[in-house]
């Protein structure tokens, strides 16, 4: 029965999680691009769902006052913490042309890096690494890299001057060079951030 509630909190997770950047670039579309505005928002879900909604709970179970501690306050506050600079970095990313596609896989693919390496230090398990496990590591960083080289970009802008000439002409004319790093992030041409 665990097994099920283990499979069912993490699709439940992934769902949530997946679907947080591109709905938070859109919120923030229609909030005017503003980066506070949004984490606001974010405030406020975190405050019904992280709040109200469990101490509600507790107080039906009659377990709201029972069992506080500094030290699980504190930690837990941290964690808090963490995920609310999570949320600020996603939003200063996605309000500076970074592209849901682009940053959130980003992302997922440092964050369990950075887990990783906190179990290790944290429970002192450097030892029991192997090689394997390292190899695993180094494939969650080149699969990273390949998507922030090789992700969609999305239709490039028309340009006026192009638009009475044939589709040939226009392809001889632009030259075919590969984006740079931060073309694939935002989407923009470098030459146009200028």
């Amino acid at each position: 029965m665990h097994f099920i509630f283990v499979i069912c909190g993490i699709t439940l997770t992934a769902l949530a999680w997946g679907s947080y950047g591109p709905i938070l670039h859109e919120g923030q579309h229609h909030l005017g691009n503003d980066r506070i505005k949004p984490l606001i928002c974010v405030g406020l879900a975190y405050l019904v769902v992280a709040v109200i909604i469990p101490s509600a709970i507790l107080i039906a179970q009659g377990k709201l006052t029972s069992d506080w501690t500094f030290s699980g306050i504190s930690w837990s506050f941290i964690a808090g913490t963490c995920g609310t600079f999570g949320a600020f970095g996603l939003i200063v990313a996605l309000t500076n042309g970074g592209k849901p596609w682009v940053v959130m896989p980003l992302v997922f693919g440092f964050a369990p890096i950075v887990t990783t390496i906190i179990s290790l230090v944290t429970k002192n398990l450097w030892s029991q690494a192997g090689p394997i496990f390292y190899a695993g590591i180094i494939m969650v960083v080149a699969g990273a890299v390949t998507v922030l080289l090789f992700a969609p970009k999305g239709a490039p802008p028309t340009k006026a001057a192009h638009a009475k000439e044939p589709a040939e002409k226009v392809a001889q004319t632009e030259p075919d060079a590969r984006p740079s790093v931060m073309e694939t992030l935002t989407g923009k041409k470098e030459s146009e951030n200028k």
